[in-house]
């Protein structure tokens, strides 16, 4: 994957007060409401100004305010989960694993989505060399079983995620933001990789429709609520056999955003 060049974002982060994960154990929103946002980097840049001024806190975690991000997602031969989607089931669910690159933690994740919209997720840990292929841990096998719909021999790594993630929030310590920058994606079916270029992805999460600086703040700068999975958009890029009509849509957005044309290798 050739070199993307980034805005440097240390400079507006250091502006806001840091928070710690033990302080963050309140608003981890395990069982939620999620609204995802698209932008570019520039975009972001005032974003931030705006969040310092409003007392938005950011994550530091192992000394860093941007971490790193390594994830592995996991789908059946036909791509059943990512179908689902596609064709809009309302009750649906992703299996990843996900690696902190920094701690060196990694977790087998598994999120569900009802048809209420809200996003349940759960997860247990795995050793990080587990990252890649999660199925020879028996307990991972078991977990899997016990709060999924699947089972670990009908899913194989389907395709790789890597980003850095900024980590916000708010004042009274009820939503949390998430800033996904630098998304890159690698296919395990087709060997395919791309990226996102300055794409930028923000998820505010909460327990409800409750009111919210951060939407304030997205909308002074017409950033505007987008339905956007880093899975499905990838798999869309990285396999031309998928069924992926409705999502070429979401993609032409991000180019239209980025004013790039997303390429392919």
């Amino acid at each position: 994957m050739p070199e993307e060049s980034h805005i440097p974002l240390d400079g507006p982060l250091g502006a806001l007060a840091p928070i710690s994960l033990a302080e963050m154990d309140s608003v981890r929103l395990m069982n939620r409401i999620d609204t995802k946002y698209l932008t570019d980097e520039a975009t972001l840049l005032e974003v931030l100004r705006d969040v310092a001024k409003a007392g938005y806190r950011v994550l530091v975690a192992d000394g860093a305010r941007i971490s790193p991000y390594d994830s592995v997602y996991y789908d059946t031969e036909g791509l059943r989960m990512f179908s689902d989607h596609h064709n809009k089931r309302l009750r649906r669910q992703k299996v990843r694993t996900r690696a902190y690159v920094n701690s060196g933690d990694a977790f087998l994740e598994i999120k569900r989505k009802n048809n209420r919209g809200r996003t349940k997720k759960k997860r247990t840990g795995i050793p990080l060399q587990e990252l890649p292929d999660f199925r020879s841990d028996a307990a991972a096998c078991r977990y899997l079983a016990e709060y999924s719909d699947f089972r670990a021999q009908e899913l194989l790594p389907t395709l790789e995620t890597i980003f850095q993630r900024i980590t916000l929030v708010n004042p009274a310590l009820t939503e949390r933001i998430t800033i996904d920058t630098g998304l890159t994606f690698r296919n395990f079916r087709t060997g395919l990789e791309t990226s996102l270029r300055d794409a930028v992805i923000i998820e505010l999460k909460q327990d409800g429709h409750a009111a919210s600086e951060m939407k304030r703040i997205l909308l002074d700068h017409r950033v505007k609520p987008a339905r956007i999975s880093k899975y499905c958009i990838a798999v869309t890029l990285t396999d031309p056999s998928a069924r992926s009509n409705r999502f070429k849509v979401k993609v032409r957005q991000i180019e239209k955003t980025i004013n790039h044309k997303i390429t392919v290798v």
